[in-house]
């Protein structure tokens, strides 16, 4: 069966799958990280409903709906991040908001576009293996993009993440780096949603970042750990889902999630041990 799985990768289509998902483990394992040790976690969820607007927008006129999408979750990340900071709005309200006023645009936008919208589901659920060249680009970029951001801004993103307080007594425009966080968070999960679809980026985004936190407190290790298990996930979960005849998306975070609640085990039997 192993060589069975192995050999899948001979063909174009899979290389692609495989070569898309290692880039979305590499986004996925850094902002993941970030957004995990920030408790941040349900904001990926609402900005990635969001986002469904910029699909529908893309049906509507004509364009790539990844396009219309990375527009709409940033103007949803970034709507969300300056409120949530400027008022004093609860952030769970506001993300249901946006969730909920997203979709309702992608929708009604989808439903005036005349003809038939064949690959819509695929959105919504994720279709890894229909990625097409196009789209793998526009991950190339997005991926190189959050690198650059990252690498520019790690101290001061590791500052806002640990100590807020110490961040805003070294001066640091602590609003700002908040924004460009969550702005990260919307370009990843436009990459993720190509893969598991709307319906599971929380999933990816966040699974192997928080098995990595449990055992890991250094922030760089935890993102290497988190993109290695991202990247473990996705290559297993293809190949799984290849040879049982299963949705992809879906195999990818039913793996996941069995290896972080393993990882739970793991941690309370090492507790009981020690103690």
């Amino acid at each position: 069966m192993i060589e069975s799985i192995f050999e899948l990768f001979q063909f174009e289509f899979m290389r692609n799958a495989l070569l898309v998902g290692v880039l979305v483990s590499i986004a996925c394992g850094i902002v993941g990280t970030l957004v995990v040790v920030n408790r941040i976690v349900f904001i990926s969820g609402g900005i990635a409903h969001a986002a469904y607007g910029g699909i529908g927008l893309g049906y509507f006129y004509g364009f790539n709906p990844i396009v219309g999408a990375i527009i709409f979750a940033l103007m949803a990340a970034l709507g969300m991040g300056w409120i949530a900071r400027k008022t004093e709005q609860r952030t769970d309200t506001l993300i249901g908001v946006m969730w909920a006023v997203g979709m309702a645009i992608g929708i009604i936008l989808v439903d005036l576009t005349p003809g038939y919208k064949a690959d819509l589901m695929s959105y919504l659920f994720g279709s890894i293996l229909t990625v097409s060249k196009a789209n793998l680009l526009i991950v190339v970029g997005l991926n190189t993009v959050i690198i650059l951001i990252v690498t520019v801004f790690y101290k001061e993103l590791l500052a806002i993440s640990f100590d807020r307080i110490f961040a805003l007594t070294r001066d640091l425009p602590a609003d700002t780096l908040y924004l460009i966080l969550v702005a990260m968070i919307a370009l990843t999960v436009v990459m993720v949603m190509q893969i598991v679809g709307l319906i599971m980026v929380i999933a990816l985004l966040t699974i192997p970042a928080a098995i990595a936190e449990q055992f890991l407190q250094d922030l760089k290790q935890i993102m290497i750990v988190a993109i290695v298990l991202g990247g473990f996930f996705t290559t297993l979960g293809l190949g799984l889902s290849y040879y049982f005849n299963l949705t992809s998306g879906a195999t990818i975070i039913l793996i996941s999630g069995i290896t972080y609640l393993l990882s739970l085990v793991i941690k309370q039997y090492n507790k009981i041990k020690l103690t």
